[in-house]
């Protein structure tokens, strides 16, 4: 979709607001996959979830990941905001990187979990919405930490 209808799409669908978390750990970054009856099922996303009325970004992503993968994690910087138009609806998703401070990430309201190298991200199917992160995110000083 050019970036004109892009716009006129997104004007007349509702928006809803995500934030998404990019947990590094020793050079990789943690993606979930998508279950099974919901939105994109089976594809593989970075963990998060939709923003409440009244909740800040990092409040959201701290309750989504506390939810769908038992953790607690410390909310960084925004890396990359995107907006992308499905047929109803559109999302703005926020994408902050994010530190693990307790808990090992285990598959509670997800189907599946994996920690990806950069080379690695090629082999997962994503949304559409994630392809102008997915072709930023190799770059990141984050994945050429050894130890996060």
């Amino acid at each position: 979709m050019d970036a004109s209808r892009l716009t006129a799409h997104a004007a007349a669908s509702p928006v809803i607001d995500v934030a998404a978390g990019l947990v590094f750990r020793a050079g990789k970054l943690l993606v979930a996959q998508r279950k099974v009856g919901s939105h994109l099922a089976g594809l593989w996303e970075f963990p998060g979830g939709k923003r409440e009325p009244d909740e800040s970004w990092e409040d959201c992503l701290r309750r989504e990941l506390r939810e769908e993968l038992a953790v607690e994690v410390e909310v960084g910087r925004c890396f990359s905001e995107v907006t992308h138009a499905y047929p109803g609806k559109t999302v703005r998703l926020r994408f902050f990187v994010c530190s693990l401070v307790s808990g090992e990430p285990r598959p509670v309201d997800c189907a599946a979990l994996g920690w990806v190298t950069p080379e690695g991200l090629g082999d997962r199917e994503f949304p559409p919405a994630d392809e102008q992160l997915l072709a930023t995110l190799p770059s990141a000083p984050e994945f050429s930490a050894k130890v996060l």
